[in-house]
């Protein structure tokens, strides 16, 4: 029987060429029925080359069809069928997400599941086994609820949003349109909001906040987004989140702006648009990041950063400074042996001198 992949896709290489209004070179109607790395290409599958370091692959790939740059100079022989597009990577792009497209949807109430009765659901939802979808909670047209999903009361999830399986958003969220939320992620929970008394005990500081996630937003596997303790932690839209992050309480993160997995973010920090978290970054609570800044992976921040600044280490600073102090880090053990050698000879110096 033919694979899931199969039954979805199954175009001609010309096909390929109009939707991306590509150059073809080679035989139109070579047939594709899956997609591959050109490294790892074989018979039946579209590839694509963007970055000439894998051009070697291009000459030997057993992708059948391959997509790649117009100003890409061949230099060598090339056995599957080109075709010459504006910009590979994006053309690639597009078909990926027009195959995702191409596979069945979900709808329907499965069972076992729960849904209470005062819960509002769009058309063409979908509701995966073993579910729960509280009071009040509003689900809105097309938005996809995988096994496993726990929505509090009165939490609103929008037209188009993927829920995939095993997440908990907790009571009175928000969450966008077209929102992708992967397995295991919690969306909610209390914030690490506590007060030392004077017997060195810690007493809890309810968080009655909530979190608010805005459109296009994609939040990766294992992420966790606390609750405001008042208020709201805010998620701007199309924002992007890597595996195991965490998010403070009333957190802020900007529009668009990329965090790679690993990093956190300390309560009440203000991350602005357009930036890039690299993997492991820590911000401190109460800062305010600017637009346009990027932090290198590892970094360690505590101070505010102003708009397009680019820092790096621990504590962070400057890129260029910080890659000077690394160049002289990795130099110390030659400079000491120096400075020893210059200390000798400068005793030997001064014992001279006494003797003359």
């Amino acid at each position: 029987m033919p694979g899931e992949k199969e039954k979805c896709m199954k175009v001609t290489a010309k096909t390929v060429a109009d939707f991306t209004k590509g150059e073809l070179i080679g035989n139109p109607d070579i047939e594709i029925t899956d997609v591959s790395k050109i490294e790892e290409g074989k018979k039946g599958s579209l590839a694509f080359l963007a970055n000439p370091k894998y051009e070697k692959y291009l000459y030997n790939t057993e992708a059948s069809v391959v997509l790649i740059n117009k100003d890409f100079q061949i230099n060598g022989t090339v056995n599957a069928t080109l075709i010459r597009v504006d910009n590979a990577y994006d053309a690639f792009t597009s078909l990926l997400e027009l195959y995702t497209k191409m596979v069945p949807e979900k709808k329907g109430i499965e069972q076992p599941s729960y849904v209470d009765p005062s819960a509002k659901l769009g058309e063409n939802v979908y509701i995966g086994a073993f579910s729960y979808i509280g009071p009040g909670v509003t689900i809105g047209n097309n938005a996809k609820i995988y096994p496993q999903v726990y929505i509090g009361d009165y939490t609103q999830v929008n037209d188009n949003t993927i829920v995939f399986p095993g997440v908990k958003i907790y009571h009175g969220c928000y969450i966008g349109h077209s929102c992708v939320i992967h397995s295991g992620v919690v969306i909610g929970g209390d914030g690490f909001g506590f007060v030392q008394q004077p017997d060195q005990q810690y007493r809890k500081i309810p968080q009655v906040g909530n979190v608010v996630i805005e459109d296009n937003v994609e939040i990766g596997a294992n992420t966790t987004i606390d609750r405001a303790t008042m208020g709201s932690t805010i998620i701007r839209k199309g924002a992007k989140f890597d595996n195991l992050i965490q998010i403070g309480h009333n957190v802020e993160v900007g529009e668009n702006t990329v965090i790679v997995s690993q990093a956190g973010i300390a309560g009440s920090t203000k991350v602005g648009s357009n930036c890039q978290l690299g993997g492991q970054v820590g911000l401190a609570g109460h800062l305010k990041i600017g637009d346009n800044v990027k932090i290198g992976a590892q970094s360690g921040v505590s101070n505010n950063l102003k708009d397009g600044e680019t820092v790096l280490g621990s504590p962070a600073f400057d890129v260029s400074r910080q890659v000077k102090a690394m160049i002289t880090y990795k130099s110390l053990p030659e400079m000491s042996r120096r400075i020893a050698e210059l200390e000798k000879e400068l005793k030997k110096l001064t014992e001279k001198n006494k003797g003359e």
